[in-house]
């Protein structure tokens, strides 16, 4: 078992900290694993929209807030945590967006759903602040079959 956490200011300029902090971490984890370049992108994609919802969403008033994220590896099962200090998403007023309404928002959610296995959000209160959780099961002891 892995486990690691990073607290981060509420700033883009340090997204690509986190990313090569997460993907680094993980790389040193699963590297030799062939699968492993095609989550890297994956995981990418998902850390980027992670972050920056909370910088440009939860954390917009309060910029001084800092951002926790936790990382664990677990045979195959990847759990990533994201704690914010904001108000708080109401998932029951999500929309998500459909090809016949130019909405801008709510594409983050849905990228979320579709790369990783299970996503969740818990709204706590102000002391301990909200948690996305993501997790994907990564299926390193199967062989991967030979061209």
């Amino acid at each position: 078992m892995m486990q690691t956490e990073l607290r981060i200011p509420s700033d883009l300029k340090f997204l690509a900290v986190i990313e090569e902090w997460l993907l680094g971490t993980l790389r040193v984890e699963l590297g030799d694993w062939g699968e492993w370049p095609k989550w890297e992108s994956r995981l990418r994609l998902v850390i980027v929209e992670a972050y920056s919802n909370v910088v440009r969403h939860a954390h917009k008033d309060a910029p001084q807030a800092l951002v926790v994220m936790r990382v664990e590896l677990q045979a195959e099962l990847l759990h990533i945590e994201v704690w914010d200090q904001g108000q708080g998403f109401d998932l029951s007023t999500y929309l998500p967006p459909t090809p016949d309404l130019q909405q801008e928002g709510g594409y983050g959610w849905m990228i979320l759903n579709r790369l990783m296995d299970k996503v969740e959000y818990q709204v706590k209160g102000q002391e301990r602040g909200n948690c996305l959780r993501l997790q994907a099961h990564l299926p390193v002891n199967q062989l991967t079959p030979s061209l």
